[in-house]
């Protein structure tokens, strides 16, 4: 189907959302994005892109192929939480490197790239609803104007509207798991820089270097039921985040002695959409599939997502046989990641016996884990 001219409304401007007006203005679409925020910022944050999610920046020309405001990683290192003591290492997965990228970096390059290509921006635009007509699709906004498109795609991450709309109310299930984020300055330079993952019995703690290692990502999640109110921008007490991982030593004890400003969120999860389109509306990324950040996915896999709608388009005559193709193509492989990211939960959060024998095991496995993953991350979008 040549979709030259058509118009697409995307609602939602971040990774997912602004990678999948790329694909789409590649070839030909008139694309809107509407954002409800009023400029397009992030809460500081790193974020990990594996080759899988690589490949998809690279076919948008966001990145070259030494990528801009990229670190390379060249693996992970697992510690025990009370001196650091290196438990295993598992290497960079053998299907390309991964990226550390600040979240803010990465979304401004993607924003570069779209307004280079013609893609139109509407920040502070607050969508109401969106409703399906026989040839076309309507999003309204909450000023009352409103907008006709062709299709119409839901990119408004996990507590979707849309969402609810093509599948039904839903009750988000809360995972029993508070997550704090936070970046700290950070001057000391490794030549090969990994992530770290300190394991703690009902608590872990990822850190990885940002900006040239100028700063040090920090994600200290720990199992808890006190606390569930849904949502990533509230601000965290440093103290509390301090004494809740008061028993964590070496580096990583380091680290979170440094933290100033944290933000803090309990994890809730949906399950995978059963239903992603109605033949003119479509979810994308987390509105279609959130997932724990466990494998590190989440934006890989809207970036995925986005890829693979765009070139449904090339394969089909018509916009809802499109959006059926892209549905089908994307649906089981989001299950699996999700599923793999859940089960690496309950691992990292291991207690007594259990914990030591997990750990034993990972010395003798830890070099060979990333193959267990080839599956995730060798994935080409765009092949």
């Amino acid at each position: 189907m040549n979709i030259n001219g058509l118009k697409f409304g995307i609602i939602g401007g971040g990774i997912g959302g602004i990678a999948a007006a790329l694909a789409l203005r590649q070839r030909g679409a008139q694309v809107v994005v509407f954002e409800q925020a009023a400029e397009l910022t992030e809460v500081g944050a790193g974020l990990q892109i594996s080759a899988n999610g690589m490949v998809v920046l690279r076919a948008l020309n966001v990145v070259g192929e030494t990528p801009e405001a990229g670190q390379r990683s060249y693996g992970t290192v697992l510690r025990d939480y009370r001196t650091g003591r290196s438990v295993s290492e598992i290497p960079a997965p053998a299907a390309g490197p991964t990226y550390y990228y600040h979240r803010a970096d990465l979304l401004g390059l993607l924003h570069k790239a779209a307004l280079r290509d013609g893609v139109e921006f509407r920040l502070g635009a607050r969508v109401a609803q969106v409703c399906k007509h026989p040839s076309e699709a309507e999003i309204v906004l909450e000023d009352g104007t409103n907008l006709r498109v062709d299709c119409a795609i839901a990119a408004d991450g996990g507590r979707s509207t849309i969402r609810a709309d093509l599948n039904g109310p839903e009750v988000p299930k809360f995972t029993h798991q508070v997550a704090w984020r936070a970046t700290i300055p950070w001057a000391r330079r490794d030549p090969k820089p990994r992530a770290v993952l300190t394991m703690g019995p009902g608590r872990h703690v990822v850190t990885y270097p940002l900006r040239d290692h100028t700063l040090m990502n920090v994600v200290a999640i720990e199992e808890r039921s006190d606390w569930q109110e849904e949502g990533w921008r509230r601000r965290g007490d440093p103290e509390e985040l301090r004494a809740r991982f008061s028993d964590f030593g070496g580096v990583v004890g380091e680290i979170l002695g440094q933290v100033q400003e944290p933000h803090i969120w309990a994890l809730f999860l949906r399950p995978v959409a059963e239903r992603w389109q109605n033949g003119r509306i479509a979810l994308l990324g987390d509105a279609a599939h959130p997932t724990l950040p466990f494998m590190a996915q989440g934006a890989c896999l809207a970036l995925e997502d986005a890829w693979v709608l765009a070139r449904s388009f090339d394969d089909q005559s018509g916009i809802e046989q499109a959006l059926s193709t892209y549905e089908t193509r994307r649906h089981r492989r989001a299950q699996r990641v999700v599923s793999a990211a859940g089960a690496n939960a309950r691992n990292f959060h291991l207690r007594g016996p259990m914990r030591l024998a997990a750990q034993a095991a990972l010395m003798a496995v830890g070099p060979r884990l990333s193959r267990k993953y080839d599956w995730i991350y060798s994935y080409d979008a765009t092949a």
